[in-house]
């Protein structure tokens, strides 16, 4: 089967996330930047964080499924999985928010990007064991920042025992390793027109 319907319900389950996430942001109690910072400064700042993970996730899903548009019961069941850790985030993004970044929020976040980057660990693996898989495994090689990141998570949830603001710099680390476009996907379908499905 197509992957269209899939697509389509992963991207409604994202903007929802999404939508959850800015809901959560608490009005400034004045009228001045001092109030908007008081209130609200921190919250913006988690809320950027995870609003660029849910960008990263969609991106590097819709070059995934550009890849490989044909799914089975096992990619959506492993989809699903990717999708109950990010539908997470708005609960732990508040947490952390609402507790001025504490030790167990810290922690939990942390836990929360990591479960959502081993589940798209194991949504690529089905895929890459179905037939056509190999072009996606040529296509990301290595994949050295997909190994890296939940090396960076588990050092961030380390971290956090020191000191819990300490914790969250290895999570802004991935966020911003992400954001460097991650070409590899669109490059191998460039250089191989002939081999798509």
């Amino acid at each position: 089967m197509r992957s269209s319907r899939l697509e389509a319900f992963s991207d409604g389950v994202l903007a929802i996330i999404i939508t959850v996430m800015v809901l959560g942001l608490a009005a400034p109690d004045g009228e001045t930047f001092a109030a908007l910072w008081q209130t609200t400064g921190l919250g913006l700042l988690t809320y950027l964080l995870s609003f660029i993970y849910i960008g990263i996730y969609w991106n590097n899903h819709h070059h995934l499924f550009q890849l490989h548009p044909h799914v089975n019961g096992s990619v959506l069941w492993a989809n699903l999985h990717v999708l109950f850790w990010l539908s997470l985030y708005p609960f732990t993004t508040a947490w952390l928010t609402e507790t001025q970044v504490a030790l167990a929020p810290t922690v939990v976040y942390g836990l929360n990007l990591l479960g959502a980057a081993i589940a798209y660990f194991i949504l690529q693996s089905v895929i890459i064991r179905r037939p056509g898989g190999d072009r996606l495994r040529a296509a990301i090689g290595k994949d050295v920042k997909g190994w890296l990141s939940p090396v960076l998570y588990v050092l961030g949830i380390g971290l956090a025992f020191v000191m819990p603001w300490l914790g969250i710099v290895p999570y802004v680390a991935v966020a911003v390793m992400w954001l460097i476009p991650d070409r590899r996907i669109e490059r191998y379908i460039r250089t191989h027109p002939d081999d798509q499905s």
